[in-house]
């Protein structure tokens, strides 16, 4: 499973980044403006920062505004993705961006025909936000569950990103459901390495290590 981090913070990139696992950003437009920064700018500066796939989501919702935002944003570098909210206009989008060469994560995904929709437009990511449906009692890890087996069924290439992650047991089982990706926000992304027993257990260690010395 690939590790994206959700946010537009610098910061909070550098320090996922140091772990040695990141493999992605995602981005969105609320997440852009808490850094007080132009658009393009935050986008091409967190580019250069990551090697992977970097995901920056257009404004427009009409076909000509989303392939000409998009374009714009793809050739900021070439690990940009464009990220494209799940409606008729972005489905015929996704259709041509990928005639173009040009990766798409389609968000905002809440069922399963949905990304059915998009993976037979060739998109490159789904990302079905399975936090906001348990907001409102749905099951979301249900509908990776759901979009994997379709997608293994009919041998889609477009990659299942569990997006909307609100702590770790969301992550386990996505994981376990076979979800390609997850994209994590900083602060689910730092409980990761945490358990109680690991800390007692090293607490133990450097106890008992008072008794001897090291050469």
């Amino acid at each position: 499973m690939d590790f994206f981090i959700d946010t537009a913070d610098l910061d909070e990139i550098r320090k996922a980044k140091d772990y040695g696992i990141l493999d992605g950003v995602t981005t969105n437009p609320s997440l852009i403006a808490k850094t007080g920064k132009p658009f393009k700018k935050v986008i091409a500066e967190i580019a250069t920062l990551v090697p992977g796939d970097v995901s920056a989501e257009v404004l427009s919702l009409d076909l000509d505004g989303i392939l000409r935002e998009g374009r714009e944003l793809a050739k900021i570098a070439g690990n940009i993705v464009i990220k494209v909210p799940l409606i008729a206009e972005g489905i015929k989008a996704v259709k041509i961006f990928s005639g173009e060469g040009i990766k798409t994560n389609v968000t905002l995904c809440f069922s399963s025909m949905q990304a059915l929709l998009a993976a037979k437009a060739g998109a490159t990511y789904i990302s079905p936000f399975v936090g906001r449906l348990d907001d409102i009692s749905h099951d979301g890890m249900e509908l990776i569950q759901e979009i994997v087996t379709i997608y293994q069924n009919y041998d889609y290439s477009t990659k299942v990103l569990a997006a909307s992650i609100r702590h770790p047991i969301h992550l386990k089982t996505a994981a376990l459901m076979g979800a390609d990706v997850a994209t994590i926000p900083f602060k689910v992304f730092d409980m990761l390495v945490k358990h109680p027993l690991t800390d007692k257990g090293l607490e133990q260690f450097i106890e008992d290590s008072k008794k001897f010395h090291w050469d």
